[in-house]
């Protein structure tokens, strides 16, 4: 019997289903031995119940709150660094000489320390409480210093004024210290008890009022009595620290003491000697040591002196007519006498794992060139030279080719010559001073009588600073109305003038290599194969504590090598010395990219590449920026002056901080002040990233039919049009051409576009060119003026009231 089977061709039909989705064990039946993608690339996480995830929940809030209570114990204590208290007054009529009298009269022994930049400072124990403070003071208006001992101090103590709260120099003083970061502060006011008791109402809604711009829901303290003195020290106790990120990651260190030893060589530079407490993280000898304001060390060796300031000192016997006082500062005495004998070697350098202090790379001038051609390679030039070289001319009949090299022809007379565009740094336009010959205005004369004000008022007055700038607004404001459009010179050829200058397709997709056309800057510095990985690996050796050295509380002497006697001189003056250890790299030359905003008070123009002071993270240097903006582009545009609405980056050569790091912007003034201009954060260290200079052409349509235009005044010779005939055009109101052919010889030029143009309209050029900052970092910077209330400027007072 013949069995019948289906063919090929036979229908499919779909399985019925029996639901609209699939049941549990169908699902689990069907996924049997599959196994995620993110299972197999990672570690298997064991799948914790919820009793067991509210228990390791709890377990790591545990150990959280046992963190911050070590941290806590720590600061100030006998095993830990001395809580460092910083105290700035606020306005002038504040007295900080009388707060700490006050702080001194709470019945605890004080120990009187070196003055600080003209100011005393003291340390303060508290056997009872198992505590200790070392107070310092700056004066109003001492910008390096206040911004210096901010960086190391544990506590900010604002001294205000019970009505005004602070002046202009207190407004500038906050700003400066905001911008850098702000560590734990306290806010107390001195003097509310001296007002009348109708004005006191008055003078806390005005203060209050004032706290809520800067300090929003801080606790306001009164610093008038002895009473009020110690709930202050209670309150600098308890207080929960806030954390600065660049200092957290790094060692620091202020010095207590220095002592300077010339070298045998040379007087001028020597030894170190400076004894502080270790505070952040553990000192490694074998890092380098920035020290702020004077550039980098390498560490000799770290020595383990005897704590000048214990908690509970050794009480000498003594006769029982001796007071008390004299009997501590009998055991201070011996106890520094005995400090030589108790003094023992910690750790000594390794030469072999010490970091070298070269900041940059020397170059090789023959890196770059190439091996000797050989014979075949010789040969190949000279016949490729040969056929380059032909020249077709009209010779008499039987003429050899000998003889017709010796044939001249006229047109070989007439040679022209190139020349070079080396300015980097050339402005985008070129302002016509036309109206300097204009005629004076008719007035009428009067007799006045002489003003002696007046003309002390005009001997003042630096009338060539006003001339440039003045200059500077007519290009800051001609820049916004007419963005990077620059007038094509007539002296000088287009394609000769902006040679290094190209044109794009499109800004944001066009290539560009990173590597093309660097300068020879670029052969100095250092650049990371993948900066982001060596900063991850950097910052978990440290989370992991594996470096060794003099730890965290512990009281040392640092021995470093090569410093200058200037150092040792400005300490002996009363200039506070501030010391950060590096992380490895630190040391090196390379491009720093920075996020700034202009800061508000201040309206100045600010153009690019002129000199500014930049305080990055611990650093302190001189240089001349470039201004892009700031895209998520690979190419940036460059930007002329400094904005004052918008985020841009900052790009110079400095050496490499890895962030997060705070960025301040100064501007040295004539009389030696510095002026706020921006404020901002680190943002990368990548030297790849391209900053592009725009530069705008316009030309004006002469006659226009449909779609086709001839355009005039773009450029003035024939052979520019032809240079630059494959560029792209485009007009203000967004038509977008091309150039098809040159007219005449005076730079007319017939163009299509793709649509119909505008007699009004103007026809644009883009051409870009990557720039590179200028070489000028110098890592002294002068000593400021101190502010004074008069010379803030009056943006800043209105922002106050």
């Amino acid at each position: 019997m013949a069995v019948h089977r289906s063919g090929p061709l036979k229908q499919q039909n779909k399985a019925h289903k029996g639901g609209r989705h699939r049941s549990r064990s169908s699902a689990l039946r069907d996924g049997k031995g599959r196994v995620a993608v993110k299972v197999l690339s990672k570690k298997a996480r064991k799948a914790l119940s919820r009793v067991d995830q509210r228990h390791r929940a709890g377990q790591l809030r545990k150990q959280k709150k046992e963190a911050i209570l070590a941290e806590k114990r720590q600061l100030g204590s006998k095993n830990g660094p001395p809580h460092q208290v910083l105290l700035v007054p606020l306005h002038k009529r504040v007295s900080s000489g009388e707060a700490l009298r006050l702080l001194q009269d709470t019945d605890k022994k004080v120990v009187p320390v070196r003055e600080q930049a003209g100011m005393p400072s003291f340390m303060l124990l508290c056997p009872q409480l198992k505590y200790r403070w070392f107070f310092t003071c700056v004066k109003p208006g001492d910008l390096h210093t206040v911004l210096d001992l901010a960086k190391v101090a544990d506590t900010i103590l604002f001294l205000l004024d019970p009505v005004e709260g602070w002046d202009s120099t207190g407004d500038f003083c906050l700003s400066c210290l905001f911008a850098q970061g702000l560590p734990t502060y306290s806010l107390a006011v001195q003097g509310a008890g001296s007002l009348l008791p109708r004005k006191q109402a008055d003078a806390k809604k005005k203060l209050s009022k004032a706290l809520e711009k800067r300090f929003p829901g801080d606790k306001l303290l009164h610093l008038d009595t002895q009473q009020e003195a110690m709930l202050l020290l209670r309150q600098l106790a308890n207080q929960k620290q806030r954390h600065l990120a660049f200092r957290d990651r790094r060692s620091y260190l202020f010095a207590h003491a220095a002592d300077f030893v010339p070298s045998q060589e040379s007087s001028s530079v020597g030894t170190l000697k400076v004894s502080g407490y270790v505070r952040g993280q553990t000192l490694d000898v074998n890092r380098l040591l920035h020290i702020v304001g004077h550039g980098d060390f390498q560490i000799k060796q770290i020595d383990a002196p005897a704590d000048p300031f214990p908690l509970n000192p050794r009480v000498i016997k003594a006769n029982k007519g001796l007071d008390t006082a004299m009997q501590i500062d009998a055991a201070d005495a011996d106890g520094a006498a005995e400090m030589e004998e108790d003094l023992k070697v910690l750790v000594k350098a390794d030469p072999a794992r010490q970091e070298s202090l070269q900041s940059e790379v020397v170059p090789d001038p023959m890196e770059g060139e190439q091996t000797w051609p050989t014979e075949e390679e010789l040969n190949e030039a000279k016949d490729f030279l040969k056929e380059r070289t032909r020249v077709v001319k009209k010779v008499p009949k039987g003429t050899s080719s000998y003889q017709a090299e010796w044939i001249v022809d006229e047109e070989d007379g007439s040679s022209g010559e190139e020349e070079d565009d080396d300015a980097e740094g050339e402005d985008f336009m070129e302002e016509e001073d036309s109206e300097a010959n204009e005629s004076e205005e008719e007035c009428e004369t009067m007799t006045l009588g002489e003003s002696v004000q007046d003309d002390q008022y005009d001997e003042k007055i630096d009338e060539e600073a006003e001339e440039q700038m003045l200059e500077k607004y007519k290009q800051e404001r001609l820049d916004e109305m007419f963005p990077d459009e620059v007038d094509t010179p007539r002296d000088v050829a287009a394609r000769i003038r902006f040679q290094k200058y190209r044109g794009l397709k499109s800004f944001r997709t066009s290539p560009w290599d990173p590597k093309e056309n660097l300068p020879q800057d670029y052969a100095r510095i250092f650049q990371f194969q993948d900066f982001s990985r060596t900063r991850k690996r950097i910052f978990k050796e440290i989370e992991e504590g594996e470096s060794e050295g003099a730890e965290v509380g512990w009281y040392v002497t640092l021995h470093v090598c090569g410093v200058p006697a200037s150092v040792g001189e400005s300490f002996r003056q009363g200039a506070p010395l501030v010391m950060f250890s590096l992380l490895p790299h630190e040391q090196k030359m390379s491009v720093l990219n920075m996020v700034v905003r202009r800061h508000p008070g201040n309206v100045e123009p600010m153009k690019s590449k002129e000199e500014m002071i930049f305080h990055c993270g611990f650093r302190r240097f001189r240089a001349s920026p470039l201004y892009s903006q700031h895209t998520a582009a690979d190419k940036h545009k460059a930007e002329r002056f400094l904005r004052p609405d918008v985020a841009l980056v900052v790009t110079v050569y400095a050496p490499i901080t890895f962030p997060p790091a705070s960025v301040l912007l100064f501007k040295q003034k004539p009389d030696g002040q510095h002026s706020l201009i921006a404020t901002g954060s680190l943002l990368s260290v990548d030297p790849d990233r391209m900053i592009i200079k725009r530069l705008v052409l316009s030309g004006h349509p002469f006659k226009i039919l449909t779609k086709m235009a001839v355009v005039r005044y773009m450029f003035f010779n024939r052979e520019d049009v032809l240079w630059f005939k494959p560029v792209e055009l485009r007009t203000k109101w967004g038509r977008r051409g091309h150039i098809k052919e040159p007219l005449g010889t005076h730079g007319h030029m017939k163009c299509t576009f793709d649509g119909q143009l505008k007699s009004q309209d103007t026809v644009l050029m883009n051409l870009y060119k990557r720039v590179f900052p200028k070489w000028t970092y110098d890592p002294y910077v002068p000593e400021p003026v101190p502010w004074s209330e008069d010379e803030i400027s009056p943006r800043t007072e209105m922002d106050m009231d």
